[in-house]
């Protein structure tokens, strides 16, 4: 699979393209107004094929040293093909121009291996409330 693949970082998105994206990657997704939750982020990533939106990672922050990776999303006819890799390592770089000290990332521990693969390591466990 050989494809143009561009990489940006915090341009202007069209949000119901981005929702059009996770519905083909996420089987849940409800549509979210995008245009508030990254106006809250620190910064986010996206990947282009032609005027396709097929990957995304946002980074939110607690406004100090923290960040948090959310949403790290790949089209699933590009999966495999070290575009989710790339979104991260893109991300990790905004964070450190943006002098964040740690990276947060919850997962599946079906995605442990590809984590582990962006240098990231188990370092404490998280809990998890549903208040809905």
């Amino acid at each position: 699979m050989n494809h143009n693949i561009i990489y940006t970082v915090n341009t202007s998105l069209d949000i119901n393209a981005l929702n059009r994206f996770m519905e083909k990657v996420w089987k849940d997704h409800i549509w979210v107004d995008y245009n508030q939750v990254l106006s809250r982020s620190l910064s986010y990533v996206t990947a282009h094929c032609g005027n396709e939106i097929i990957g995304f990672i946002n980074i939110a922050w607690d406004g100090n040293k923290h960040a948090f990776l959310l949403d790290t999303s790949v089209h699933p006819n590009f999966r495999n093909s070290g575009i989710g890799k790339e979104l991260v390592i893109k991300a990790i770089s905004e964070c450190k121009a943006n002098s964040i000290e740690w990276i947060h990332v919850d997962y599946e521990e079906k995605y442990e291996k590809f984590y582990r693969q962006c240098g990231f390591v188990q370092r404490t466990s998280a809990s998890l409330l549903h208040l809905v």
